[in-house]
């Protein structure tokens, strides 16, 4: 409890160094996108829910309204805990806030991925990005744009299909990280966390996961389904990444936000 005081306090006094006028909401960029019955999830998950409870005016004079929702973890902007993925690791609720919050890198590979669903991003690619923008710093958050965000929510283009079940899980195609390369991630860059713009940190057609399994063995935690990452520029961004706190879950609901460089 007294770390976590410290960890907010400290985030506070950095905000309040980045911007001593005040934060305005035009410096904040939504990482996330609005969780609905429109949103993509798995192919073998049941899709979000949303029940009225009561909505209206009460006998006694006010409005009044409550909801039921019903979700699987890992469906629309969400964390993989690294229990998913390695057993004994993490649950979404034992992860460190100091890796769900910090500074940002974002890998922007879409001009070269061009829509290209089973393109595997690979450690060369993450060399030639630090030629332009300089070697990823310890302690960061790593965010890979494929440019695939764009077709949200249709979930034939995202997905690569808009089967269910097995079928669909077969028939998936989108962009990912090779396994090799985020096992370096871990090992050569320190990193807190990786975030994609697509349904898995994996591509679509892996059958092993290895690209999870290379992270979360390390306790790294994965965000997926990011939106907006066109917004950020490759460096300077500072992202806040707060989960459902799901008791033992391997994952969850996910809010994440980046705030822009200062220009002050």
């Amino acid at each position: 409890m007294v770390a976590t005081r410290r960890l907010l306090t400290r985030l506070a006094f950095m905000l309040l160094l980045l911007n001593p006028q005040g934060i305005t909401a035009e410096e904040w960029i939504d990482l996330t996108h609005t969780l609905s019955s429109e949103s993509v999830f798995w192919p073998t998950a049941a899709p979000f829910e949303l029940a009225t409870d009561f909505e209206g005016v009460t006998e006694k004079g006010y409005f009044y309204s409550a909801y039921t929702f019903k979700t699987a973890e890992h469906g629309g902007t969400h964390i993989d805990a690294p229990v998913h993925f390695a057993k004994g690791h993490d649950s979404v609720d034992e992860i460190p806030l100091e890796r769900l919050i910090g500074n940002a890198v974002v890998l922007d590979l879409s001009e070269l991925i061009n829509g290209e669903c089973n393109f595997l991003i690979t450690t060369g690619h993450i060399l030639a990005w630090e030629k332009s923008h300089g070697r990823i710093p310890e302690n960061a958050i790593i965010l890979l744009r494929t440019g695939f965000d764009k077709y949200w929510p249709d979930t034939k283009r995202y997905l690569g299909t808009d089967l269910k079940g097995e079928a669909g899980v077969a028939a998936l195609c989108f962009p990912g990280l090779r396994p090799e390369t985020a096992t370096w991630l871990a090992q050569q860059r320190s990193i807190k966390a990786v975030g994609i713009d697509t349904a898995s940190i994996d591509y679509g057609q892996s059958s092993d996961y290895r690209a999870h399994v290379n992270l979360m063995s390390r306790n790294i935690p994965a965000f997926e389904n990011i939106a907006n990452l066109d917004q950020l520029p490759p460096t300077g961004a500072f992202v806040v990444a707060l989960p459902v706190k799901i008791k033992g879950g391997s994952g969850g609901p996910l809010r994440i936000v980046a705030r822009k460089a200062s220009s002050r």
